[in-house]
């Protein structure tokens, strides 16, 4: 599918539909970057619908106290938590999961929200470009390791978890070049400082969404048919947020001339997360949402690179790399994969 700048002004000034509302009694729901933004509007019209957890993971400890506050506030949830996370350290990512596991809890909608936007080389302790590593091999490896949890829950409590991976459709306007497509290393490529050039890192942003994108197609591809979790992608669409806050100079100004002209409210761009999360079949066929990228609240096809031979063999090759990296990172990741996943799919899902 392609999309041209008339279709998203068209969808930029078109009334969007209020929030889907759903009873939540008994269920757990995380929200990764829950401090501000996306993450924090989604997880308020959570709190609203009476969870019976409601995790706000956020990195600073005074900003996720001040959203979670905010939060209880304005809906009266009880049951509103701050569990601290730094997505750019494993090691922080480590302890999360871990502490999780400990909790003994179960887990019904897992939100990747966190992202960064990034226009020049930051390394994290790690030693990844950092916009990259909370993307693309934090946000992954939190999913890979709450994976059987949320299996748990849905054998426990006969549900079918949710897991959503925020991603843009900036997605369609960018293609990888013939060299980057076949790297056999990709994501180590992308992750380097060599690598991180000003123009390339003037792409940064839609590449890490593109890869978000690939990611669920993936992990959906070798979720056995019979497993009741449901994994996809949204794009909540341009929204005021504090995601490009950084910007300096004349993209910053165009930045700001652009969203002063198109973008929604926060509130109304996570309406959106919120339908990935909850819609059901009263609002759309179950299995259409596995791996779906989600776009004005409907499963829509993404881009023509995604859906294409090229993109399908690059999904493969960075997912084995990907499973690479995070099995030394943690080595449990493997375990997850041997046990909840079927072998590599020939081809990708057909969406």
């Amino acid at each position: 599918m392609r999309r041209g700048i008339w279709a998203f002004i068209q969808d930029q000034w078109t009334t969007q539909p209020p929030v889907l509302q759903k009873d939540l009694n008994g269920q757990t729901v995380i929200v990764l970057g829950a401090s501000t933004g996306l993450g924090f509007e989604a997880a308020k019209h959570f709190a609203s619908m009476k969870p019976g957890r409601l995790i706000l993971c956020c990195r600073s400890q005074s900003r996720g106290q001040t959203a979670l506050e905010k939060i209880i506030e304005a809906t009266g949830c009880a049951v509103a938590e701050l569990w601290i996370i730094d997505l750019g350290d494993f090691t922080s990512v480590g302890q999360f999961i871990t502490k999780f596991e400990q909790d003994g809890g179960r887990l019904d909608i897992l939100v990747a929200n966190a992202a960064v936007y990034a226009d020049k080389y930051e390394p994290t302790n790690d030693g990844w470009e950092t916009a990259f590593q909370i993307s693309n091999l934090s946000s992954p490896l939190v999913i890979l390791r709450l994976l059987p949890i949320m299996l748990r829950t849905a054998r426990e409590y006969s549900t079918s978890p949710r897991l959503v991976v925020v991603s843009s459709e900036t997605h369609y306007f960018y293609t990888p070049n013939k060299k980057l497509q076949e790297d056999p290393e990709l994501l180590a490529t992308v992750g380097s400082a060599e690598y991180c050039s000003p123009t390339n890192m003037m792409f940064r942003y839609v590449l890490t969404k593109l890869l978000n994108i690939l990611f669920v197609r993936a992990l959906t591809a070798r979720l056995p048919p019979s497993t009741p979790i449901i994994v996809n992608s949204v794009n909540p669409g341009l929204c005021h947020s504090e995601l490009t806050r950084t910007m300096t100079g004349i993209l910053a100004f165009f930045d700001r001339l652009t969203n002063w002209i198109f973008a929604y409210s926060t509130e109304v761009g996570s309406r959106h997360l919120v339908w990935a999360a909850l819609a059901d079949a009263t609002e759309v066929q179950p299995e259409s949402l596995r791996g779906a990228y989600i776009h004005g609240q409907k499963v829509t096809e993404p881009s023509d690179f995604v859906i294409s031979v090229e993109g399908e063999k690059m999904q493969n090759r960075i997912w084995d790399e990907l499973i690479s990296i995070l099995a030394k990172v943690d080595p449990r990741v493997t375990e997850t994969v041997n046990e909840c996943l079927a072998p590599d799919p020939p081809t990708a899902p057909g969406l």
